[in-house]
C-alpha cells in the first residue's frame, strides 16, 4: 500500500514553480540597461527627427514639434544615397558570401583531419580584428591610389586606361565593404559547417547523388543558419557604413552613402532633424528587409 501510494504521488504532475522576486531582481539590471542605453536614445532620436527650426534662433537651433515633413524632405533630397547604400551593401554581402563560403567550408569540413591547419586558418580569419577598421581601410587607400604599384602596373599592362582611377569609384567602395566584412560572414558559416555531420554527405553519395546535388540538397540547407547569420552580420553594418564611402578613404563625391549624409548633417550642416530622420529611415528599412529575408529563408527562430 505504501508503495502504491508512493507511485501514485510520483505519477502526479508537479505544479509549475512560481518565479519569485529574486528572478525579477536578477532581470532588473538588464532591463534598466536596455531602457537607458537603447530605448532612451531611440526615443530622443525620434523626437529630434520631428523638430523644426527655432523661430528666432541661430543656425543649428531647433525646437520640439511634430514636423513629419522632415521625413518627406530627406527622402526627396537623399533618395539616391538611400538606394546606393542598400545597393552597395547587397552587392558586398553577395560577394562576401561567395568568397567566405568556400573558405569556411574548407576550414570547417576539409581541415578537420588537420587540427593545426584548421586553427591557423581560423586565426588568419580573425586576425584583421586586431587592426583598426580605419587603419585597414586607409592602407587599402594607399595600395589603390593612382601612384601605387598595383595601379601603375595595371596601367602598364594596359588593363587600366592611363587616366583611370580606382579610388573614388563604386568599385573601390564595394571592394572595401567586402574586404572589411568578410570575417563577419566567415565566422558564422564556419560555426555551422564545423558541426556538419559528414554522414549526411556520405549518405547522399551512397544514393548515387552527384557532388553538386549533395551540396545543393544537403550541405546548403544544413548550413542555412550560418548563411542567414553571416548575411545579417554583413548587410546591416555595411548599409550604415560611412568609412569606406568617405572621401577621406575609398569613396568620392558620387559614392556617398547614407552614413556619410547623416554624418554631414550632424557635424557639418548642423541639420539635426534631417540626420535623425535619415537614421530612423535607415533603421526601419533594415528591420523590414531583415524580417522579409528571414521569413523567406525559413529561419524565423534566429530572430
Amino acid at each position: 500500500m505504501a508503495f502504491a501510494a508512493f507511485a501514485t504521488t510520483e505519477a502526479q504532475p508537479q505544479a509549475p514553480r512560481r518565479r519569485g522576486p529574486i528572478a525579477l531582481l536578477l532581470l532588473l539590471p538588464g532591463i534598466l540597461y536596455l531602457l537607458l542605453f537603447f530605448l532612451t536614445p531611440l526615443v530622443s532620436l525620434l523626437l529630434t527627427s520631428l523638430q523644426q527650426p527655432a523661430e528666432f534662433g541661430d543656425i543649428g537651433q531647433y525646437e520640439y514639434a511634430f514636423n513629419w515633413q522632415n521625413y518627406v524632405d530627406v527622402v526627396e533630397l537623399y533618395w539616391p544615397h538611400i538606394v546606393r547604400s542598400f545597393g552597395y551593401a547587397l552587392i558586398a554581402t553577395v560577394l562576401a558570401l561567395v568568397i567566405s563560403y568556400p573558405l569556411a567550408y574548407f576550414i570547417g569540413v576539409k581541415a578537420r583531419r588537420w587540427p593545426l591547419v584548421q586553427s591557423i586558418m581560423l586565426i588568419l580569419v580573425i586576425a584583421p580584428f586586431f587592426i583598426s577598421f580605419l587603419l585597414r581601410t586607409l592602407a587599402w587607400k594607399q595600395l589603390l591610389s593612382d601612384e601605387s604599384f598595383i595601379i601603375t602596373s595595371l596601367k602598364a599592362l594596359s588593363l587600366l586606361a592611363p587616366d583611370a582611377h580606382f579610388t573614388g569609384t563604386p568599385f573601390a567602395v564595394i571592394f572595401g565593404l567586402t574586404y572589411n566584412f568578410i570575417p563577419f560572414m566567415t565566422l558564422p558559416l564556419y560555426t555551422t559547417l564545423e558541426r556538419l555531420d559528414l554522414r549526411y554527405l556520405e549518405a547522399g553519395s551512397d544514393l548515387y547523388a552527384s557532388p553538386f546535388h549533395v551540396f545543393r540538397k544537403v550541405t546548403i540547407p544544413l548550413s542555412m543558419p550560418g548563411i542567414v547569420a553571416g548575411t545579417l552580420l554583413t548587410f546591416i553594418p555595411a548599409a550604415g557604413d560611412y568609412v569606406n564611402a568617405s572621401r577621406d578613404f575609398l569613396g568620392g563625391p558620387d559614392t556617398q552613402m547614407m552614413g556619410n549624409v547623416i554624418e554631414a548633417n550632424f557635424l557639418v550642416l548642423l541639420n539635426y532633424p534631417a540626420a535623425a530622420a535619415l537614421s530612423i529611415i535607415l533603421m526601419a528599412a533594415i528591420l523590414v528587409l531583415v524580417g522579409v529575408y528571414v521569413k523567406r529563408s525559413g529561419t524565423e527562430d534566429l530572430l
